[in-house]
């Protein structure tokens, strides 16, 4: 994404999540869905600030890797009832649109983030939960933890906010078939068998874990992290030679970075590097 702000300042207050900075590491940010009496419920404010906090937390470029979490008993029970399923219903058309590429935007902003995006997932991730979750590039949970993609449940099409094309190429189609037509929990030991899940902790454990490898990856080289994670995306629907290309392009550029020279004087000298991300 682009620093460039133009008229843009600084968001002091989110007001429908919760932005906290990690004091013992530098550069790791933890968002927190937190309406806990609602399951962490998402609301149309919700969704418009988890878009334009990925793309100013890109553009100020301080984030070198984040936490999306859920307050309470769990992690997203996605979309509130009353508050958009209920709002939607006395839409038009082109309003409904709107309302729809939004929260496609939001998938796109974790995707296309410049730096890791680590889902803490715990009891429910539900609906536009499960796609977040899905969206992140590493989900650690626990063993409460279950992802459940409802929407033909409520009888939409199971491929929302994304879901049909990140959901095959992290689980298979088979799997992927099964789980976005029917609707069925899956629960934390089937979500690790199939892939749904990076790492799977201890009971209540999910939030430290993710926490310690957001702190692994902020401590890391935070430029080689970034690049990765946008040929990974780019290049799931590229043939091989233009993926081969597109890598040998983004290793010439980053063989001029300072973190490659520093790698060099590091083993040279017989020390841990410095990353500079850049």
């Amino acid at each position: 994404m682009s620093p460039f702000t133009g008229s843009a300042g600084h968001t002091g207050t989110w007001h429908h999540l919760r932005v906290t900075c990690d004091d013992t590491a530098e550069g790791v940010v933890t968002v927190t869905l937190a309406r806990p009496d609602k399951l962490n419920a998402l609301t149309f404010g919700a969704y418009a600030d988890l878009r334009d906090l990925l793309a100013e937390l890109a553009r100020e470029k301080k984030t070198r890797a984040l936490v999306l979490a859920g307050e309470g008993r769990g992690f997203c029970s996605g979309g509130d009832v009353d508050e958009i399923i209920g709002a939607t219903l006395g839409m038009d058309t082109a309003r409904i649109l709107d309302f729809n590429r939004m929260t496609g935007q939001v998938v796109r902003a974790i995707r296309e983030a410049p730096f890791p995006v680590v889902a803490a997932v715990h009891g429910a991730a539900a609906g536009a939960g499960a796609v977040l979750a899905l969206a992140a590039d590493f989900r650690v949970a626990d063993p409460t933890a279950r992802f459940a993609f409802l929407f033909t449940r409520v009888g939409l099409s199971g491929g929302d906010m994304g879901a049909a094309y990140l959901l095959p190429r992290v689980v298979g189609l088979g799997h992927a078939t099964r789980i976005l037509m029917l609707g069925d929990p899956v629960r934390a030991p089937e979500a690790e068998r199939i892939g749904l899940i990076s790492q799977l902790t201890e009971e209540g454990q999910a939030h430290e874990a993710a926490q310690r490898l957001a702190r692994r990856l902020a401590e890391g080289p935070a430029l080689a992290y970034a690049q990765t994670k946008a040929l990974l995306t780019a290049e799931l629907d590229l043939p091989l030679a233009a993926a081969v290309e597109m890598d040998a392009a983004t290793q010439a550029l980053l063989m001029h970075s300072a973190d490659y020279a520093e790698f060099h004087a590091a083993f040279t000298e017989k020390r841990n590097p410095k990353w500079q991300g850049r």
